[in-house]
């Protein structure tokens, strides 16, 4: 099946009280592994992530065709006239018509200059991050209106069509080439227990950061001696893609 919302919440148990597990884009599709009246047990099919999501109707699988490269892209009734739903970075859809500025895809309309085709990818696999900043942090969020740390390396991966895992600890295994703080360079990842930042240069790094609330760019070594004195915790691991 494939998500046919915005965003949909995915719980770590059948209530929406229990804690946000990670959410689905616009097009992310997934397998039922489990429903009974209100609840659907799910696994996701880009990282395999399972949890639970309200039961309703959700539309068979398709062959997408362009993903959403803004952050947040406005969906239209028709061409021109605006509905009060905006489809995330990294959503995905299938184009079934053009009209002047504007595709078609299920029954909404979006703007051509939201989208890329489905095979593009960038030259960094970073180059779109900064699209996130000031964006407000959430616990579980891959969404324009909140996002995790994880999430925030997750998603350019899955933007470039590529796979990379949902939490820290399955990230911080999954990269392997090991480096050493004197040698962080750009696009390096910079791991503590239960987060994650990326280095935008040798000095500074973007991360999403729970208790500024939102995502920023910080000097290295400040968010280090930060995040040390605030929550007694040190670097457990720098992690070089290739």
């Amino acid at each position: 099946m494939r998500s046919n919302l915005p965003i949909i919440n995915v719980y770590t148990k059948k209530s929406t009280k229990s804690k946000l597990s990670t959410q689905l884009l616009y097009g992310e599709t997934f397998k039922i592994l489990k429903k009974n009246k209100s609840w659907i047990k799910i696994k996701n099919d880009q990282d395999n992530y399972q949890g639970y999501i309200k039961r309703k109707k959700f539309y068979p699988n398709q062959k997408n065709t362009h993903k959403v490269f803004s952050l947040s892209a406005i969906i239209y009734s028709r061409p021109g006239i605006k509905i009060k739903k905006k489809l995330s970075f990294g959503s995905k859809i299938k184009v079934i018509e053009s009209k002047k500025n504007y595709y078609k895809f299920d029954s909404f309309w979006i703007k051509k200059k939201d989208i890329k085709k489905i095979n593009y990818k960038t030259n960094n696999i970073f180059e779109n991050i900064k699209k996130f900043i000031n964006i407000k942090y959430k616990w579980g969020g891959k969404h324009y209106s909140g996002i995790d740390c994880s999430a925030l390396v997750q998603l350019p991966f899955n933007f470039n069509n590529k796979f990379c895992p949902r939490d820290t600890k399955d990230q911080i295994r999954y990269f392997k080439k090991k480096i050493k703080i004197e040698n962080i360079k750009k696009n390096d990842l910079i791991f503590w227990k239960g987060h994650v930042a990326i280095a935008t240069s040798k000095h500074r790094l973007i991360h999403a950061y729970g208790p500024k609330k939102k995502t920023l760019i910080m000097p290295i070594k400040k968010t280090i001696d930060r995040i040390y004195k605030t929550a007694n915790l040190k670097v457990i691991g720098i992690r070089r893609m290739s």
